[in-house]
């Protein structure tokens, strides 16, 4: 596997109470912060009910996102392809890709809010076929095939073709995928990326390491190839200098986030109201000792080792997404998305083991080096009799100071500063 890349998705999921033009103001601020900090990509998604995912077009937000940054990948995580006409999304995809630099990525979905699809009247159970007839339909557009027509129950294409094509020589494409196989299966079918996006359930972690046979068994079935630095998978943390400061920072806004959006707004299935916020807490960042949780809320060490365990268990993958939220206020969660780009990016991808390696090799061998080094500079004393005579002050006030205070030591040595018995400054050389 080659070295593993760092993104962030961001659905949202802020709390309902604050100013809606300065969430949206956040979280472009966020994306730069992630761009300064060497992030590879952030996903932002669509809704269009419940209040707290207020992001309705991420075509838009993307767009003014590449405004701000240089270097970030901007994916759309994702569109809700029964929403919308496949040749209108096409279109905005080309847009988006010209106007970033070439830095987009397309994702999509089958829509994530029953209530969203309620609004649009779209029945659930036709939402991932046309979510599938849609992709297929844009693949074709987005790779510039020749004019084509297109019909079926919702949407008609007549003498179909994109007047301009994506920056890119070939825009990376994704699906996302949860609980069940469709959205691996999509991604096999087509012989592009997925979006594990379920992991912050318990049951989301549970499949993960069977997901990817689904792709690979329907990419066999389609004569297409799958690989698995196209798997994003996405993992929840918050992190401090302590693990006691993370749960500290994160406990209030996790059990918000639990109650009021999991439980009250959405009503996801098996989620229950939790009034102790330690509770939920030990529930959601519980220990080895307490079964483990769906989450890291700690150290920077500790997710190092969780992303290396998913990596074992799942079997390798491209990108770890880290799932974005407001378990914590603005500047901890700043500082957070901070300790992880110091400490967690290189852990995982050795940018730091040559630098431990060549600290590790000059203490084997100091000894060796200094003394080296020491014989070079008493030489060149040596040499000059002014400072061989300033030499001889220095090594009496050591001996001195050692005969007095036993425990300093009171060796000289060179390039180290010597503090003179009886003087305010050291002796001259």
């Amino acid at each position: 596997m080659a070295r593993t890349k760092f993104g962030a998705f961001l659905a949202p999921h802020h709390p309902i109470g604050e100013h809606p033009m300065l969430q949206f103001q956040r979280d472009l601020d966020f994306v730069v912060q992630l761009d300064r900090l060497g992030f590879d990509e952030i996903w932002c998604g669509e809704h269009h009910s419940g209040g707290w995912e207020m992001i309705a077009s991420p075509e838009m937000f993307l767009a003014a996102a590449g405004q701000r940054t240089h270097r970030i990948r901007l994916g759309t995580g994702v569109i809700s392809l029964p929403y919308h006409h496949p040749f209108n999304v096409a279109q905005r995809m080309v847009q988006l890709d010209h106007m970033t630099g070439g830095r987009a990525i397309f994702g999509s979905g089958p829509g994530a809010l029953p209530s969203d699809a309620h609004t649009l009247n779209i029945e659930p159970m036709v939402q991932r076929d046309r979510q599938d007839e849609a992709l297929g339909v844009i693949i074709r557009l987005l790779r510039g095939e020749p004019r084509f027509d297109y019909e079926c129950e919702w949407f008609t294409l007549k003498d179909a073709a994109l007047h301009v094509l994506p920056l890119q020589e070939e825009m990376e494409m994704t699906v996302a995928s949860s609980l069940s196989p469709s959205g691996m299966q999509l991604a096999g079918k087509y012989g592009i990326g997925a979006l594990s996006i379920a992991s912050t359930s318990s049951e989301g972690l549970t499949a993960l390491p069977t997901q990817w046979a689904f792709a690979e068994e329907a990419a066999q079935q389609h004569g297409q190839t799958v690989d698995r630095k196209n798997w994003r998978v996405m993992m929840s943390w918050h992190l401090a200098e302590t693990k006691d400061d993370a749960k500290k920072e994160a406990l209030l806004g996790l059990q918000n986030w639990h109650n009021n959006y999991n439980v009250h707004v959405l009503g996801r299935p098996g989620a229950t109201k939790i009034d102790d916020p330690w509770k939920l807490m030990d529930a959601t960042a519980g220990g080895e000792s307490e079964g483990g949780g769906t989450a890291v809320i700690g150290t920077p060490d500790e997710l190092v080792k969780a992303i290396r365990n998913l990596q074992d268990v799942t079997g390798g993958f491209g990108t770890v997404m880290g799932f974005v939220h407001d378990w914590a206020n603005p500047e901890a969660t700043a500082r957070s998305w901070d300790l992880f780009a110091r400490y967690v990016i290189p852990e995982i991808n050795g940018y730091t083991t040559k630098m431990r390696d060549s600290a590790e090799f000059l203490h084997t061998n100091q000894k060796q080096f200094m003394g080296k080094a020491g014989a070079a500079i008493m030489a060149k004393i040596a040499g000059n009799e002014k400072a061989s005579a300033a030499m001889k002050v220095t090594m009496q006030q050591a001996a001195a100071r050692k005969q007095a205070d036993p425990g300093t030591g009171g060796e000289f040595r060179p390039n180290a500063p010597q503090e003179m018995a009886g003087e305010e400054e050291p002796a001259k050389v």
